[in-house]
């Protein structure tokens, strides 16, 4: 306990117990020694005033004279603390009595004793005297004289009983004063002691606050000097501390000051260089769907046309390569969207397994083409979250280990783990360096592409991938190892079948477009072409314009389209969305289905078309997706 006090109350203690023990046991002797000599004192003094009784009793006694033995008991009876006396004749009878004896003593003997004796009581005290006869020499005729004897006999005794009161009350006075006197004599340690204390703590207590003040911050703080010694060495060391300190700060701000301003001066350029990037890529991402969509309206309706085999195998490598494109194009979309923000998870119970042996479906062909067995391990499940996203991911993460795995096996596997289902793909490729395994989801970034051959991507698939299972909330984790392969593993919240399954709608029959009317506007002139060609050959009737004004110029004509198919840019100061407002406010059209085609991936358009809340395709679109919505909105409407 006493390892936890502070300075002063040790310096207290110290002080003041030591002087305390030393007055206690001073006083305690003192006073034991004095009531010890008030005891005796008392005891003397009685036994003084007996024996003089019991001598000046002898010749009384000796001649009966009991008048001179009761005056004389009287007498002694006077005497301070004696409260009794009498005078015991030999054969045990009182012949004179003053006082009343204590009545807690033992009766006078029969005998006397040949000495003084001491009966101690509570409250009493009883001195007994014999009285000795005086010494008298008998001569005999018949002795010689020199065997004379002296012949000795007790004829009574002497009782004096003391009284002990006034002793008692002195033992209490003395008590008193030697408590009066303690009491003093610890005050005034503790008062000594505190004093001792505070000029001892003082100056170190000062210190301490203001080391404590010093610690909080406030480097301006300073200890007066007091005393001399340690003490004085003490607060000096404290004050150069601080000062010390304050010009560490100062300088510490300074340079603190100085990297703020190159750090800002760095982020302001990281995000001037990360805008420039944003908005190259969205010009860029716009300039090439431009050509590339009409190449896609192009090659779709040359594939239906009758070719040889020598033309369509050219088609469809054509084909192939403009599809090849449109993933890379669609990877730098799904950065800007999840850069935007506008992409919003719809979280529905789907069929699980059905997903995955889609996805497998998908990637086989490439499989076969390296080489490497396509597998699928799951059970009969369904799972709860956004399907579109999750496919995304998923197709992302197959792609990387065909891509990746130059031989062996590629497992797409599923199993329960407690509320969850935990979907794992599996390669036998060339793994992943633990250094490596983070900065992999980073943008552009690929291990094994120095070269960047164009068949192995552009690095964003595991950046998208990333963004996704953070927008969805699921968790992904990696286990890899050089020469070993890779395990990319999801988990996501399993979910009870649905009574009724939806059908997606784009998978439903497409249906006849014969006499639609189609007004289609773009402002390129070669893309706005191929989508008229294309629109003209599923039987619509198409309307073509290059801007807003031309297009309002077919609805004065009477036109009255079934569906509006605009670009998102448009010549002039009015874009496809103020166009769609604008046709949509001409009556009988407030109704009008419309579908916005933009090659835009700016993140700032994209937000406004997602709060427009606009059906969107964007460039390059593929014809399949662009008939099945034409027929949703059509139905719809």
């Amino acid at each position: 306990m006493i390892g936890r006090w502070g300075i002063r109350a040790r310096v207290t203690f110290v002080a003041f117990v030591p002087m305390l023990v030393l007055a206690t046991l001073m006083t305690a002797t003192h006073t034991g020694l004095r009531l010890a000599d008030l005891d005796e004192a008392l005891r003397a003094r009685a036994h003084a005033h007996a024996r003089q009784l019991a001598i000046a009793s002898e010749f009384p006694l000796f001649s009966g004279d009991r008048l001179r033995l009761q005056q004389m008991s009287e007498a002694l009876l006077q005497e301070d603390d004696i409260a009794a006396v009498a005078i015991v004749g030999a054969e045990g009878a009182i012949l004179a009595s003053a006082g009343q004896l204590a009545p807690s003593m033992p009766a006078p003997p029969v005998v006397a004793p040949d000495r003084a004796q001491t009966v101690a009581g509570e409250r009493w005290l009883r001195i007994v005297e014999p009285i000795r006869a005086s010494e008298l020499p008998i001569e005999d005729a018949f002795e010689h004289p020199s065997s004379a004897t002296t012949r000795h006999r007790t004829p009574g005794l002497v009782l004096v009983d003391v009284s002990l009161e006034r002793l008692r009350a002195r033992h209490a006075e003395l008590l008193r004063i030697a408590a009066g006197w303690m009491l003093v004599v610890a005050l005034g340690s503790l008062l000594l002691a505190r004093r001792m204390s505070r000029s001892v703590s003082g100056p170190i207590r000062a210190v301490a606050d203001t080391v404590q003040r010093i610690g909080r911050g406030e480097l301006d703080q300073r200890v007066a000097p007091s005393g001399g010694g340690s003490l004085r060495a003490l607060a000096e060391g404290v004050n150069e501390m601080a000062a010390r300190l304050a010009d560490a700060r100062a300088l510490m701000s300074r340079r603190i000051d100085e990297a703020t301003l190159a750090l800002r001066a760095r982020t302001e350029e990281a995000e001037r260089a990360s805008l420039a990037k944003s908005r190259f890529l969205a010009a860029a991402s716009h300039d090439l769907r431009q050509p590339l969509h009409a190449l896609g309206l192009f090659l779709s309706q040359l594939a239906q046309q009758d070719l040889d085999a020598r033309s369509r195998q050219i088609t469809e490598r054509l084909v192939a390569s403009t599809e090849a494109m449109e993933g890379l194009l669609d990877s730098l979309l799904d950065i800007s969207r999840l850069d935007a923000g506008v992409l919003a998870p719809s979280p529905v119970a789907f069929d699980l397994r059905g997903k995955l042996e889609h996805m497998l479906a998908r990637h086989a062909a490439d499989a076969a083409e390296h080489g490497l067995a396509l597998r699928l391990h799951c059970p009969p499940c369904w799972a709860l979250t956004d399907p579109q996203l999750f496919e995304r991911i998923v197709d992302n993460l197959l792609g990387n280990a065909v891509r990746y795995t130059p031989s062996g096996t590629v497992l797409l596997a599923c199993r329960r783990r407690g509320q969850n289902w935990r979907v794992e793909v599996r390669d036998s490729g060339i793994g992943i360096h633990e250094d490596a395994q983070q900065i992999i989801f980073h943008e552009f970034v690929q291990l094994e592409n120095a070269e960047r051959a164009r068949d192995k991507g552009m690095g964003l698939g595991l950046a998208i991938v990333r963004r996704l299972v953070d927008l969805l909330g699921l968790e992904l984790s990696l286990r890899s190892a050089p020469g070993r392969g890779s395990v990319f593993a999801i988990e996501l919240q399993a979910a009870a079948q649905p009574k009724q399954v939806e059908i997606d709608q784009e998978a439903r029959a497409m249906g006849n477009f014969d006499g639609l009317q189609v007004l289609a506007v773009d402002d390129d002139p070669l893309a706005l072409d191929a989508m008229s060609r294309l629109l003209t050959t599923w039987g619509c009737d198409v309307h073509p314009a290059q801007d807003a004004e031309e297009a309002m110029g077919w609805l004065r004509k009477g036109v009255v389209p079934d569906i509006l198919v605009t670009d998102l840019r448009l010549r002039g100061e009015r874009d496809g969305l103020a166009l769609m407002d604008e046709a949509r406010a001409v009556p009988g059209l407030s109704r009008m289905p419309a579908i916005l085609v933009s090659g835009d991936t700016a993140p700032e358009t994209l937000e406004r078309v997602h709060a427009a809340g606009a059906h969107v395709l964007h460039k390059p679109a593929r014809p399949a997706r662009l008939r099945a919505l034409i027929h949703r909105l059509v139905g719809v409407s």
